[in-house]
């Protein structure tokens, strides 16, 4: 498996810059077991949806938990929370000309400062002079994707934020789940679709390209999750009435899948570090709305590993013939499981 496999051509004016006005107005890509794709609005979701079929949502919330400043000698810093660790203690990615040494003081604003305390792999620990949280709140800007080439906007606390995010913690939007409004899924709903929550908080190594260490011990950076028993009984519930568990994005893939490492899908609440690429045995998703993923990148092993290979790289391939939007404010796939 090498990541080259999963390379496809992108223009880059596909790459969508800003989100759409309306949520559920987006293009949806149905790809079909057998590889055959159509063409929707993601608004016409529950035409493809069967009433007792679960629909999981990950209630993440996205936190401002980008910061600017500089260090106490000068130079220029920018942070991107990974995740909390005390009240005044954070696990972060720092960029800057220079990598900061232990002990060294960055200042984020007058009276607002932290100090490097060590080093873990791509990460740095910092110790803050106020909460962790409490600066985000205040002076945290909305961690948007690099390849959203503009610096964030007040509409993107709103925007880059699911319309059912509740549980703080993530810095990046599980974007899937940004095509749905309350009316679409009142609609489901209505339709006799059951609607399950689960919690991924989604972490900053989400930005950082594939290691080969990554490939060699297939093991992603850690991410917190918790399924509970409701989301279980949920899809007990769907299995046992022979229907369907769709997955709203890959956070929710690997939320359930980690939760059914044992051979059954159970409550947990920890950390899962699975990197689910091909020849992966699931467990539970049957189905899986997705947005479009980088090239090369762990998320385009996953849908490969889940709607197979080719037919992914096949429907990638109309997706831009067609002009689809790309990336995190782009357009979304509807997958299904592949079936040799």
């Amino acid at each position: 498996m090498r990541p080259e496999d999963f390379d496809f051509e992108l223009p880059p004016e596909l790459i969508a810059q800003q989100p759409l006005a309306d949520r559920s107005a987006s293009r949806l890509l149905h790809v079909a077991a057998g590889g055959a794709f159509t063409e929707h609005r993601f608004d016409q979701l529950g035409g493809l949806l069967e009433p007792g079929d679960v629909l999981v949502l990950n209630n993440t919330r996205v936190i401002p938990a980008r910061l600017f400043g500089q260090k106490a000698t000068g130079g220029r810093v920018e942070m991107l929370l990974e995740r909390i660790l005390g009240s005044r203690r954070a696990l972060v990615q720092l960029k800057s000309s220079r990598s900061p040494a232990v002990g060294t003081e960055l200042v984020f604003e007058p009276g607002v400062y932290a100090t490097v305390q060590g080093r873990d792999g791509a990460f740095f620990e910092l110790e803050f002079v106020d909460e962790v949280a409490t600066v985000l709140q205040r002076h945290g800007h909305v961690p948007l994707p690099p390849y959203i080439e503009r610096a964030d906007e007040p509409a993107d606390r709103e925007r880059y934020q699911t319309v059912y995010a509740r549980e703080p913690g993530a810095v990046a939007a599980p974007t899937a789940g940004l095509h749905f409004d309350a009316a679409l899924l009142a609609g489901l709903r209505e339709q006799g679709v059951l609607i399950a929550e689960i919690t991924l908080h989604v972490g900053a190594g989400t930005f950082q390209p594939l290691r080969p260490e990554q490939l060699a011990q297939q093991r992603l950076h850690a991410e917190e999750i918790d399924v509970g028993a409701a989301a279980v009984a949920a899809v007990d519930a769907a299995r046992s009435a022979g229907r369907r568990v769709v997955a709203v994005g890959t956070t929710v893939m690997r939320a359930l899948e980690s939760a059914a490492r044992g051979g059954r899908l159970r409550p947990f609440r920890g950390e899962t570090d699975i990197f689910i690429t091909p020849g992966f045995e699931f467990r539970v998703v049957d189905a899986l709305v997705t947005n479009f993923h980088l090239p090369r990148s762990s998320l385009m092993m996953l849908v490969a590993a889940f709607a197979g290979r080719a037919p992914v790289l096949a429907a990638y391939r109309h997706a831009v013939a067609e002009r689809f939007r790309f990336f995190s404010y782009g357009d979304a796939m509807l997958l299904e499981k592949h079936i040799d």
